[in-house]
Order: C-alpha cells, then sequence, then structure tokens
C-alpha cells in the first residue's frame, strides 16, 4: 500500500512538472477524421468537442484569420507529434486547454476598460511586442493584444491603458499589468 501511494506521488509530481506551455503554439498534423469552423474561436470548445466524440483521441484549433476567416477545429483519430505553429492550439483528450502561466503575459485574457489608446500590430502569438509598447510608455499602466480576426478589422490590435482593470477569461486576447 505505502508502495503504491509512493508511486501515485512521484506520478503527481512528474505531471505537476510538465511545462504548462505544452499545447498553445503547437499544431498536431495528421490524423484528422472530421473538421469545422468555430464562431466562438474558444479553443476550449475544440477541446470540448473530442471529450464527447469517443473516436476522438487529439485535437488542434487555429484562430481565426490564420488557416481560415473562422476559426477552425481539427478531431484526429490519433495522437501526432506536436509541431511548433504560433497559429494554433493543440491538444490530446482528456487534458483541456493549458494556457501559459508563467511571467506578466496572461493568455486568454482581456482587460476591458481603461484604454487611451489602441492600435494596429502584426500578428503576435506572444503578445510581446505590446507588451513593450506598454513599458515604453509612462502612463501605460496594463495592455491588452486582440488577436487577428477577433475585431471588425482581421488586423491584430494593441490597447493601452492609464488604469488596470479586472481581467476577464476571453480566448481573443492577451493582456498584462506593467506598473
Amino acid at each position: 500500500m505505502a508502495r503504491s501511494l509512493a508511486w501515485l506521488g512521484l506520478i503527481a509530481a512528474l505531471v505537476l512538472a510538465t511545462p504548462a506551455f505544452a499545447q498553445v503554439g503547437y499544431d498536431r498534423w495528421g490524423g484528422d477524421y472530421r473538421s469545422f469552423s468555430m464562431r466562438s474561436g474558444d479553443p476550449a470548445q475544440c477541446a470540448a468537442a473530442c471529450e464527447r466524440d469517443s473516436r476522438c483521441r487529439a485535437w488542434a484549433f487555429s484562430y481565426p484569420a490564420t488557416e481560415s476567416p473562422n476559426a477552425q477545429c481539427w478531431l484526429k483519430s490519433r495522437v501526432t507529434a506536436r509541431i511548433a505553429a504560433p497559429c494554433c492550439v493543440s491538444g490530446v483528450r482528456g487534458a483541456g486547454v493549458i494556457e501559459p502561466q508563467s511571467g506578466p503575459i496572461e493568455f486568454a485574457i482581456d482587460r476591458t476598460g481603461g484604454d487611451y489608446r489602441h492600435f494596429e500590430l502584426p500578428a503576435d502569438h506572444t503578445g510581446k511586442a505590446c507588451q513593450l509598447a506598454c513599458e515604453a510608455e509612462e502612463g501605460c499602466r496594463a495592455w491588452t493584444y486582440v488577436r487577428p480576426g477577433y475585431t471588425a478589422n482581421t488586423s491584430a490590435v494593441c490597447y493601452l491603458k492609464n488604469r488596470i482593470t479586472r481581467p476577464v477569461r476571453k480566448p481573443c486576447c492577451i493582456s498584462g499589468v506593467v506598473r
């Protein structure tokens, strides 16, 4: 019994030590048996579709305005190797969506309000350019990067904020607080 508990503890420690960036920024090629457009643009809904389908072993999701105008979800009959791709989020059945949690960047978070200026940016799956723009301006306290395809125009947009607002989970955005 004690040996079983020790093994369970070791397995739990290994699972918790796995990097949190295991899914965002990766695609899985091959094994597709079904694909569909998603109006919500939320990778968690693609993961949920995989969970509900007994044939599904893995999934891949592309943000709007990357592969097509709408977000896309691919369900896969086998687990294929992950490949770095900033357009995408992918995972295996049972894992859900794991957003990076380390550092000052908040993935899948919008900080609505407090905007004093906004501008278009090239697509950037990290939001780093928006963060740097905020850090460079004395009056900027927080920022939100909206991925391409989530606003009326299809470009990415950076919003600089003169106050810190409440974080809200939204797959469209990457945010942060700098001061």
